[in-house]
């Protein structure tokens, strides 16, 4: 009995520091970046981007320094690359837990640039979290269902669309953009839903990648492959705070992006889409073998 006490205990306090230093980063953030929506002068909205980009570093370096102090988790990495803070890459990692998002963030941050998440729309409606997200210029897609597609035909394409506005204003910036290419954290079932070919992984979607590169120009030519291993088994974030995870494995890849799949068009050439996907699989074969050596059980429940 104590020791779950002791554990609420942990969650509790995880919990609420990371909500005191959110407020405590976000709210300058907010003004800074209000400065920088207001003004349109070229040389302060550059410098409002480099005060932007600190206090978000700094934001994350203090929430890994509390995992650090409030937890015993060893997180072990093979492959993690030489800072680049002035590059434009593309991050793609297997998605398993909430957990994996701290996890990039403690691993890359003032080694890449700010890592930027692919966000759904509701989420610019999260208390604070919503404003930081869109100050940072994290990219909101608002994703229509085929219902909505058939109702409406005039929607089809518009989150491609949406994909290539977002990923616009980055060409000219250092970026890492991090694409989940499952779509969605792994559960036994999806897994089994999926018939998915791989023991660790569901079914990559590879039109999300293509849209990125697309969106990007040629701008993107470095890909950060990320795999991420929890021998243990998946955690949730109480778990991370509750200090029962012993070791997280993280294994890191620095690739070129082959130069004829910068470009292309992935709806309509049917030769670019399979390369494109040919392309992904590769990757996500290479990445579940490398899973068989860090994890040698399949993620359960």
């Amino acid at each position: 009995m104590t020791s779950k006490w002791i554990a609420w205990l942990r969650i509790g306090s995880g919990m609420l520091l990371l909500a005191v230093n959110s407020v405590v980063h976000i709210l300058p953030l907010l003004v800074v970046a209000l400065v920088k929506m207001t003004v349109r002068i070229g040389v302060v909205r550059r410098g409002c981007d480099r005060i932007l980009m600190a206090i978000a570093a700094d934001w994350i370096a203090v929430n890994s320094r509390m995992i650090d102090v409030l937890t015993d988790t060893r997180i072990t990495v093979e492959g993690l690359p030489a800072p680049d803070s002035g590059g434009q890459m593309l991050v793609v990692c297997n998605h398993q837990s909430w957990v994996d998002i701290p996890v990039l963030q403690k691993l890359f941050n003032r080694r890449l640039p700010l890592l930027r998440f692919f966000l759904k729309s509701q989420l610019i409606w999260v208390p604070l979290l919503g404003l930081a997200w869109w100050a940072l210029d994290f990219p909101f897609m608002k994703r229509y269902t085929r219902a909505q597609i058939e109702r409406r035909p005039e929607l089809a394409g518009a989150d491609i669309a949406a994909t290539r506005r977002a990923c616009r204003k980055f060409r000219d910036l250092p970026v890492a953009i991090v694409n989940f290419v499952e779509g969605t954290r792994f559960t036994p079932a999806k897994h089994a839903a999926q018939n998915s070919p791989y023991r660790h992984l569901l079914k990559p979607r590879a039109g999300g990648v293509a849209f990125t590169l697309d969106a990007m120009g040629e701008a993107l030519d470095t890909l950060i492959d990320v795999t991420i291993a929890y021998p243990e088994g998946r955690p949730s974030l109480a778990d991370l705070f509750a200090n029962r995870i012993d070791t997280i494995r993280v294994h890191v890849r620095r690739l070129p992006i082959p130069e004829p799949l910068r470009s292309g068009d992935y709806q309509k050439d049917p030769e670019f889409r399979r390369h494109i996907q040919d392309w992904v699989n590769q990757l996500w074969a290479e990445k579940d073998l490398a899973l068989d050596r860090m994890q040698p059980t399949r993620p359960t429940d």
